[in-house]
């Protein structure tokens, strides 16, 4: 009797990448389902997206449909209106600064300015305080006091005050700014966060198993422990972001900041100018500004709160 032929005893299994990005998409769909749930993220998000298309529209808009001489955020000028500041037009849709430069254009430029600014201060924030947080809940000692006391230094220390001190001691420029606030911000109270949330996952079963399988201190803290902490880390970049944009503003506003053109710009242009007590006649060139920093910083606000539904299942409303 013939017999059908035997199978191989070995399959050709499937990659590993393709399982942990088939399990790492099923993970994010299950969680943009639980953002989407919460009308507030949703909210902010969109305002996000709603800024984002600003910054990348002004320079499709400069070189297709304004005219760079009356349009550009930092030379523009406008000969055919004789007074400046003047009002909104059709020609200027937000009207014009006391320099004689458009208020809509450098709105849109500055739009890139400060999303560039907060999402450079996160993911420098991010990247220390979860290296950080890992490493000190791992091994304890005096390491972890070092940098405990380090965070503390950083806590008790008014953050806007310090900020203040600095840049007007040095020149700083969007990238320093947004280099000094990651760090700052890395050091400080986020690496407590993130040490607490490490010491939690530094007691968990797999991590036991990895030790005994040989794992190195670096492997297990690396492969292992931060990972986890990914999702943690992205809820904190939201809360970053609005820390950030609020810092440039008040700073620039003070003109101590070596920037050409952001939001905070153009109310300390205004203000110097003598126009920021002027009533509601002149709200062209306090109101753009100041509602986009409240709106930006409040979407990236908003977004956190509905990821800290994601990411913290106590929270969650099923």
């Amino acid at each position: 009797m013939t017999t059908a032929p035997a199978e191989t005893a070995f399959h050709i299994q499937e990659p590993l990448w393709k399982i942990r990005l088939r399990i790492a998409w099923k993970g994010l769909k299950q969680s943009w389902a639980l953002f989407t749930e919460n009308k507030i993220g949703l909210v902010g998000l969109g305002i996000i997206v709603f800024f984002g298309l600003m910054a990348l529209a002004h320079p499709i808009l400069m070189h297709t449909v304004w005219e760079p001489n009356i349009y550009d955020p930092f030379i523009g000028n406008d000969p055919t209106i004789l007074q400046h500041p003047s009002p909104p037009s059709a020609r200027h849709l937000l009207g014009t600064d006391p320099v004689g430069r458009d208020v809509l254009s450098q709105l849109m430029y500055s739009t890139q300015s400060e999303f560039v600014l907060g999402l450079l201060a996160a993911i420098v924030t991010v990247t220390i305080a979860t290296s950080v947080g890992a490493i000190s809940a791992y091994f304890g000692g005096a390491l972890d006091a070092f940098f405990m006391r380090l965070a503390d230094l950083i806590n008790i220390l008014p953050f806007i005050a310090l900020l203040v001190v600095l840049t007007a001691f040095f020149d700083f420029g969007m990238i320093e700014l947004a280099l000094l606030i990651g760090i700052l911000s890395g050091f400080g109270g986020t690496t407590i966060i993130f040490k607490a949330q490490a010491l939690t996952i530094k007691v968990k079963p797999y991590i036991e198993a990895a030790k005994v399988a040989g794992g190195s201190d670096l492997h297990i803290i690396f492969r292992h422990i931060v990972p986890n902490l990914m999702p943690l880390a992205f809820l904190n970049m939201m809360f970053t972001v609005t820390g950030a944009i609020f810092s440039e503003a008040a700073l620039s506003f003070f003109g101590l900041l070596n920037l050409r053109m952001s939001w905070g710009i153009m109310i300390n242009t205004t203000q110097a100018a003598g126009y920021l007590l002027g009533g509601w006649k002149y709200w062209y060139l306090i109101v753009p500004p100041g509602l986009a920093i409240t709106l930006l910083c409040s979407a990236f606000y908003l977004v956190g709160r509905a990821l800290d539904e994601v990411v913290n299942p106590r929270l969650r409303r099923r």
